[in-house]
């Protein structure tokens, strides 16, 4: 217990003392950013590190520690820019593949109205089931990418959009394509 409250006010200290350098730091890693998104990474980073002194054992060398989380969100962010830069067609071409998992015709065009019941239906699931649907199924992410994005495990983001695609087919089921 006392690692837990030793590692907060060790990060506190680090993070008062080195909070210019560490906004220094991200800025030169990301290309094109302005000084709000350093700091929403730095802040994120903070709020993921704080919330987790309790279940870390004594972190020795607090400035590697901090520097190489931020290194890694800096990728995380970076990957889910460029996997939001992809063109319209490639995000229609997704919707018509994601699509053909509910709908029997595959290769057809689908109409407007399923489309839509379709995107109505995931923005109606729980945030985690629809997080991962539009990770792994829009933005081409990898079971093991997304889970080291998150910490949680493959089986379990598998688990989670087994049940997503089954709610779906169930909220679905009385749309057909003819």
């Amino acid at each position: 217990m006392a690692s837990g409250e030793e590692n907060y006010n060790n990060l506190t200290n680090f993070f008062r003392d080195e909070y210019q350098s560490l906004n220094g730091y991200v800025r030169s890693r990301i290309e094109d950013t302005g000084e709000r998104d350093a700091e929403d990474i730095i802040q994120d980073v903070a709020l993921r590190l704080f919330s987790r002194t309790d279940d870390l054992s004594q972190i020795n060398n607090i400035a590697g520690f901090v520097y190489r989380a931020i290194r890694n969100r800096i990728i995380d962010v970076m990957r889910t820019r460029k996997g939001r830069q992809a063109d319209q067609s490639q995000l229609e071409a997704r919707w018509t593949e994601f699509a053909e998992l509910f709908y029997e015709n595959s290769g057809d065009v689908y109409p407007e109205v399923l489309m839509r019941q379709l995107k109505a239906g995931i923005e109606g699931l729980k945030p985690d089931y629809r997080e991962v649907i539009l990770v792994i199924d829009f933005e081409g992410y990898t079971y093991r990418e997304y889970a080291g994005m998150t910490g949680i495990s493959p089986g379990t983001l598998m688990s989670r959009r087994h049940r997503a695609l089954s709610i779906l087919q169930k909220k679905l089921k009385g749309y057909n394509t003819n």
